[in-house]
């Protein structure tokens, strides 16, 4: 079958959630028996996500091949239970570039080089690159909103493709409601689809952000002022993000987006997922868990770390409340340690850089290690704990990193030397899948249960070779090590409920129906302690 493609579009603000309507089209289509392959439009000047702010932007997502990405691609992961590559992000920033490599090699033979027809050329032939390989349906995200200027050349794009290809239009728009006069506001979106039909696309769905299901009558006005027939008016109203699929579902969104190919319905297989979700709805109990870090007035930084905990806890039938520790408080003596760790039922330090908040981070592990609190440290994680314990362990007296302290007489944690020589900071990383060798009998290897794992990585420090003995000799165990490499990539402590941290993001693999083993493993940690 040849590829066909569905744009997804947004209107009035960003944020209403169309990544993950975008993706649970894309899971509809893959229960019928469809292959899908996911493709989100970013309209920055950027190349990747890599060097942006977690505040700025949420989580950089780290896929397989090591590309930076939007966090969004997190999300299709997980929902398609697919490995991604870089082909499936495309950027302002990458498609400028490719142009005017072209332009300097001289492939336009003397042409000027314009936004139209070169740059938008550009854009549809990446979208017909993603469908190429053997794919049924390739769904589009175009990030941002409608009348945004960066916008333009992508949907432009979209809109000369639909003159050659099957295509279809889903609009994602706000319709609010305001409580003072009780019903639902239609003006924005209708604002919004002008916007778009104004680019020359007309939507064949919109789907309306809500806090409360739409009502007949304002699918109708939705119907009669956008142009869609009312059927094709649905209604996205709140509800948890795994539950969304079901809803879209509820309203035929699959069987009418079939039927506007003129393809069979098929048969729907999402038993799996359904079961995922009530037992997501019905957890049997609630364990607290302190994740500490520094972007925890921005929860999107840490969305792969949420999402893993709830893999796992789902699994276990449990829910997770979350206890966010700002760690600067605890090394500046605002708050104490054990009383920012009363009742938790473990501890979480996630990946980052910089030193701000690390010694309260280093403050968090150590109590951790002395009251049996099981921990689960990543990246970062890894690095201060190790530091700990050279510290407090091995007394190795103001032992850091040199990321943090590069003076420091005990350099713990050091750059890897491949990074000695670069500069430049968008991906220059060690980043991407990596092999890790995990020790047999080890407690990592009870987790996995087999001696080699593939992870994904981001990091430019690394534990130094030299302080390898002498760590091993007071305890500490490295259950995983790169293949070829003196790296190591799992530490734990054997005498101790659960004392695991890891030099790559286990966060970037975990599946609802497929949980990270180390998630599970400290979420079944913190259980214990519950009980």
């Amino acid at each position: 079958m040849r590829s066909k493609y569905i744009f997804v579009t947004g209107g009035v603000l960003s944020g209403l959630g169309k990544g993950i309507v975008t993706v649970s089209i894309g899971k509809l289509l893959q229960s019928k028996g469809f292959t899908v392959g996911p493709l989100k439009i970013d309209p920055y000047l950027n190349i990747d996500a890599g060097t942006m702010n977690p505040y700025e932007h949420g989580e950089v997502f780290v896929l397989d091949d090591g590309s930076e990405v939007d966090m969004d691609l997190g999300n299709y992961e997980r929902f398609l239970d697919k490995i991604l590559t870089s082909k499936n992000n495309l950027t302002t920033g990458k498609i400028y570039k490719k142009v005017i490599d072209k332009e300097r090699k001289g492939e336009y033979l003397g042409k000027t080089v314009q936004i139209i027809p070169h740059i938008v050329d550009g854009i549809q032939e990446w979208v017909k690159d993603v469908g190429e390989h053997k794919t049924d349906f390739v769904i589009i995200e175009v990030g941002g909103t409608v009348g945004d200027i960066e916008n333009v050349p992508f949907l432009e794009a979209a809109r000369q493709l639909a003159l050659k290809e099957d295509v279809y239009f889903a609009h994602v728009s706000l319709v609010p409601m305001l409580k003072a006069v009780g019903e639902f506001k239609t003006k924005p979106t209708q604002h919004s689809v002008q916007k778009l039909r104004e680019i020359g696309i007309q939507p064949n769905m919109i789907i309306c952000r809500t806090e409360k299901p739409l009502d007949g009558k304002t699918k109708e006005k939705v119907s009669l002022f956008c142009g869609v027939k009312p059927e094709n008016v649905i209604s996205d109203h709140d509800t948890i993000t795994y539950e969304v699929p079901l809803l879209l579902k509820e309203q035929e969104v699959d069987k009418k987006i079939l039927e506007r190919f003129g393809l069979g319905n098929g048969a729907f297989d999402l038993k799996e997922w359904t079961n995922f979700v009530q037992k997501l709805k019905n957890p049997g109990k609630e364990i607290t868990i302190a994740l500490t870090g520094k972007y925890t007035g921005l929860q999107d930084s840490y969305i792969s770390i949420r999402e893993a905990l709830t893999h796992a806890a789902t699994s276990l039938n449990c829910r997770i409340n979350y206890r966010w520790i700002e760690t600067t408080e605890i090394e500046e003596g605002k708050v104490d340690v054990k009383t920012a760790l009363e009742g938790v039922n473990g501890v979480l330090v996630p990946g980052g850089f910089g030193s701000r908040g690390a010694e309260g981070k280093m403050k968090c592990i150590q109590f951790a290690r002395e009251n049996n609190i099981p921990f689960l440290g990543l990246c970062l994680g890894f690095q201060l704990a190790t530091t700990e314990f050279a510290r407090n362990v091995c007394g190795l007296k103001n032992a850091n990193s040199t990321e943090i302290e590069p003076k420091t007489p005990h350099a713990v944690i050091d750059l890897l030397p491949e990074q000695r020589k670069v500069y430049a900071k968008g991906g220059t990383m060690r980043l991407g899948g990596q092999e890790v060798m995990i020790r047999p009998e080890s407690f990592a290897h009870k987790l996995y249960g087999k001696t080699n794992v593939r992870e994904r990585f981001r990091h430019r420090y690394e534990c130094n070779p030299k302080y390898i003995s002498i760590l091993e000799k007071n305890g500490l165990v490295f259950s995983g090590k790169a293949p070829e490499q003196p790296i190591m990539q799992i530490l734990e402590l054997q005498r101790h409920p659960f004392f695991v941290a890891t030099q790559f993001h286990p966060e970037f693999t975990s599946k609802p129906l497929k949980p990270n083993p180390l998630f599970s493993g400290f979420v079944k940690a913190a259980l214990i302690r519950f009980s």
